[in-house]
């Protein structure tokens, strides 16, 4: 099996964009060719990860489209689709297509148009990659994630102040992202004081409706080279994808995420790594209690010890762990499609020394993209060659 290497990355501005999704996908598409210096044309491949486009704008066909922007037919072309997980889904395709042999140049664009929906419309859309018998009695993903941190902080007796210092530690990594959504840092007590959604989370303890896409090219790593410098380039050492019950009530614990830890468990066997050897991680904080539970499914910290290791700054981006250095979907902002490619984005950035202002010390790093609430995941772990 081929070693699979991203040699091209890019992402837009996130935010309220006027451009439409197939306008933000050709952004993001043309400058990672660009940034891969290859031409559409070269293309074997091209992927496009993508929850609801036709829900949200009445647009199909995306993947086809793009081929069309970006001059890259013949490439074969599909639409991935995994709800929030989208993005990471896609990572896993284009991984595959490299590594079975089947592509020598696979391009990956997520991306997602939400802005122009008004909340409860946006909500709903997400709303109904739930159980049916959820959705009918007027469950939504806030309110699993209430639910869920009312019982972790009653369960590991976690402060409330906890989880608003991921907010507070996200907002600031943010600062430092020109693409992110929200640049702005924010204090505890303006976290603590904002408008209750799903008690005990505020406004402030999730993220925002957000449009925007992110691009990855991925080639055989024998081949990399060809492309771009060896410090220019960084390597796929593991990825898992892992699902657990679509039904949430159904979990013997509904603070562990399984996919988390499935998935994880199956890329770190790949990498020949464990968690101790990850300098720098992105997770999929929709909800500032998921930082909590995926830092301890993926390994990092005991279970119920997340929470103390955010009030500890070991997570801070001069922590021992950085988490988030992106501002994470809580800052940066969270267009369905194109998180998980934004994750493995700004881990490309970390691994390869690329990161400006946001750059730690990381030779390794993980990304883990969640779908749901942890019905389905993806967990990526990118190697550097600085």
């Amino acid at each position: 099996m081929e070693r699979v290497a991203i040699i091209g990355a890019s992402m837009t501005r996130f935010g309220q964009r006027d451009a439409w999704v197939r306008e933000l996908l050709a952004e993001a598409g043309e400058a990672a060719l660009a940034d891969a210096g290859i031409a559409g044309e070269d293309l074997d491949h091209l992927y496009v990860s993508n929850m609801a486009s036709g829900e949200f704008e009445g647009q199909t066909g995306v993947p086809n489209a793009l081929a069309h922007d970006l001059a890259a037919q013949p490439a074969y072309t599909a639409r991935i689709d995994q709800t929030s997980s989208s993005g990471g889904a896609g990572v896993y395709a284009a991984w595959q297509s490299i590594a079975s042999g089947a592509s020598d140049l696979t391009m990956l664009v997520g991306g997602e148009k939400m802005t122009h929906r008004s909340t409860a419309e946006a909500t709903d859309v997400i709303a109904s990659l739930t159980h049916p018998v959820e959705y009918k009695h007027g469950v939504t993903l806030p309110s699993f994630a209430g639910l869920t941190a009312r019982l972790y902080l009653d369960t590991y007796d976690a402060p409330r102040e906890s989880l608003g210092k991921v907010a507070v530690k996200n907002h600031k990594n943010g600062v430092d992202n020109p693409h992110a959504q929200f640049r702005k840092e924010v204090d505890l007590e303006t976290v603590l004081e904002s408008p209750v959604v799903a008690d005990p989370l505020r406004l402030y303890d999730f993220c925002p409706i957000t449009d925007g896409s992110a691009a990855l090219v991925f080639c055989p790593e024998s081949v990399a080279e060809e492309y771009v410098p060896a410090d220019e380039y960084a390597v796929v050492s593991g990825i898992g994808g892992a699902t657990d019950t679509h039904v949430v009530h159904e979990r013997a614990d509904p603070t562990t995420m399984g996919g988390v830890v499935d998935s994880s468990e199956i890329a770190y066997e790949m990498a020949g790594i464990g968690p101790d050897d990850v300098d720098v991680a992105e997770l999929h904080d929709m909800f500032t209690i998921l930082e909590f539970l995926q830092s301890e499914d993926l390994g990092f910290f005991e279970k119920g010890e997340g929470w103390k290791a955010v009030e500890a700054g070991i997570t801070d981006r001069d922590g021992d762990l950085p988490i988030n250095t992106s501002g994470g979907l809580k800052s940066k902002g969270h267009p369905l499609g194109a998180s998980g490619v934004a994750q493995v984005y700004e881990i490309f950035k970390q691994v390869t020394g690329d990161a400006g202002p946001r750059q730690v010390d990381a030779d390794t790093g993980l990304a883990c993209n969640v779908g749901g609430f942890g019905n389905c995941v993806t967990t990526a772990i990118l190697e550097g060659n600085q």
